[in-house]
């Protein structure tokens, strides 16, 4: 009797024994097979706060994943493979779990982007940020004031603030975050810029250098002709001259712009109407790109005071007002 209860608990510790093996080789097959993903791949989702067993029972419903219950064993046998980050994720066809929690882990998310121009109003700006599905919008409904006034700089205008570029984020990236980042761009561009202006500049401030920027970049497309069209306003601005640009007249005449200056519109006293006040304009009107900052502390070195528009994007620049009238005849008047 003895002997036939040792039989039957070898019996039992063998047949225990093969099982095991069996489920681990099981368990090591399940680790390394392709996860049952399209062909084109697919993207998935992970909501904030979503544990891995929670994951691996939604893959599991979605046939994505043969068994939940290994990829949860998985996940107590590795415990630093649990600790999945939150996001939307391009997942290839030939992903394995193990490749898969590899992914989750280190947060490798789709970049979504979105690209603020040169030359854009803040208007402009926010209905951009505000088209992009991905993020989320926090900022809404609310005025220019009270968005600085979210970001931390209260009492600041708005327009200008922002460095244009194209920005990358991942779905669910706050619009507040994503200003905050372009803000201190623009911040750290000036910074750099106002760090190069020469003795003898006459703008006091890097907000003034942002304003005269802004001014550039909507002078002139062409990058050849931002620091000479910078050295204008800046000699301009040093004898004293109005300044007598027509996109700060067109920002002060707001949406009552309709795509032609009159004459009175440049008699009109507003505080953008750089033929009627003397120095810079109260703000910014538009963003400026890096070129047009760095062209305003770096202008060519000449006597132009005077540019008028070729008709082919470039300008005619000249040192006094016979030689601009000229110009202006034979460019604009056609004689």
């Amino acid at each position: 009797m003895l002997k036939l209860l040792l039989k039957l608990v070898i019996a039992v510790i063998f047949l225990a024994g093969v099982a095991g093996i069996l489920v681990w080789n099981h368990y090591k097959a399940f680790l390394g097979a392709p996860l049952t993903l399209p062909e084109q791949g697919m993207v998935l989702n992970v909501p904030q706060g979503m544990s891995l067993g929670k994951l691996a029972h939604q893959l599991e419903q979605q046939n994505i994943l043969e068994d939940a219950r290994l990829l949860r064993l998985y996940g107590y046998l590795n415990p630093e493979a649990t600790q999945i980050k939150s996001g939307e994720y391009r997942l290839p066809a030939g992903l394995t779990p193990v490749t898969l929690l590899n992914l989750l882990v280190a947060g490798k998310t789709i970049s979504h982007s979105v690209t603020l121009v040169e030359g854009w109003t803040f208007a402009q700006m926010m209905r951009a940020v505000h088209g992009q599905p991905e993020l989320h919008h926090s900022l809404k409904g609310l005025s220019g004031e009270e968005i600085m006034q979210r970001l931390g700089h209260e009492g600041e205008h708005p327009e200008g603030r922002f460095f244009p570029d194209t920005y990358l984020y991942p779905r669910g990236f706050s619009d507040l975050e994503l200003l905050k980042r372009a803000y201190a761009r623009m911040e750290e561009t000036l910074a750099q810029a106002w760090a190069q202006r020469p003795e003898d500049f006459p703008l006091k401030s890097p907000y003034e250098l942002l304003i005269l920027a802004s001014i550039v970049e909507k002078e002139t497309g062409r990058a050849g002709e931002r620091d000479r069209i910078a050295g204008v306003f800046l000699r301009r601005l040093k004898k004293g001259m109005k300044l007598q640009t027509d996109p700060t007249v067109i920002y002060g005449m707001g949406e009552r712009y309709k795509g032609n200056i009159r004459r009175k519109d440049l008699r009109e006293p507003t505080p953008y109407n750089t033929y009627v006040i003397r120095g810079l304009p109260p703000t910014p009107i538009c963003m400026p790109g890096r070129e047009s900052i760095f062209a305003v502390v770096n202008p060519v070195d000449e006597k132009a005071l005077y540019f008028v528009a070729k008709g082919d994007g470039s300008h005619q620049f000249s040192a006094t007002l016979k030689q601009h009238n000229a110009a202006v005849r034979k460019y604009q008047l056609k004689k």
